[in-house]
């Protein structure tokens, strides 16, 4: 039995072994004007097995790339495109750095942290104490993620004044909602304004 195991791995295992055998035909002809017809025909079938590509941007030219990936790049033949060139698949990438800043809580994330550090920034105000408030909601819902008996109000305004190095205290707002600006509901403005209108006629 002669078994795919024992077979030549495929270089691109989406096309199957039939097209890559096409493809090591493809190298053995001689005449370079049959073999550029021969890999035409090659294109189009390697095409019809996604024929739901055929309109995306650039697929004919990833479909010749991908044909001379399979063929080693030693397809000698009229490319429509520029081919991909051997050494660029040998080059290592470039080292992704990343940010190695020690978070207090990673739970909520470092964009809590900026958030919190901008917020102690500000003037004292209704927005700044709208802005304490969105922050706060965000972190109780992340610390519900972790520890939904423990995401009380309490902690997370601790957590915050933590957070701002003593910048911001929250002395008599046992709160998150107490920093929520009163104002009337649209529900109360809507029936003052129809008690308005009742009232001229």
């Amino acid at each position: 039995m002669d078994y795919n195991s024992n077979r030549k791995k495929l270089v691109l295992p989406e096309y199957g072994r039939h097209i890559q055998k096409m493809v090591d035909h493809a190298c053995t002809i001689e005449d370079r004007e049959e073999r550029t017809r021969f890999a035409k025909a090659i294109i189009g079938v390697m095409g019809n097995l996604f024929p739901h590509l055929r309109d995306v941007s650039d697929f004919k030219h990833k479909l010749w790339d991908h044909l001379a990936i399979m063929a080693n790049f030693k397809l000698d033949i009229d490319y429509p495109y520029d081919p991909p060139a051997r050494e660029n698949f040998n080059a290592k990438p470039d080292p992704i750095y990343y940010n190695q800043g020690n978070m207090t809580f990673k739970h909520y994330g470092r964009l809590v942290e900026q958030m919190i550090n901008e917020a102690a920034k500000m003037e004292e105000g209704p927005l700044k104490r709208h802005l304490i408030m969105l922050i706060g909601n965000h972190m109780k819902k992340s610390l519900s993620n972790w520890n939904k008996d423990n995401a009380t109000d309490d902690r997370i305004l601790s957590d915050m004044e933590r957070l701002s190095k003593g910048k911001l205290k929250f002395e008599g707002q046992p709160r998150i909602a107490d920093f929520r600006e009163h104002q009337p509901s649209n529900n109360n403005h809507g029936r003052q304004r129809k008690k308005h209108i009742r009232k001229n006629n």
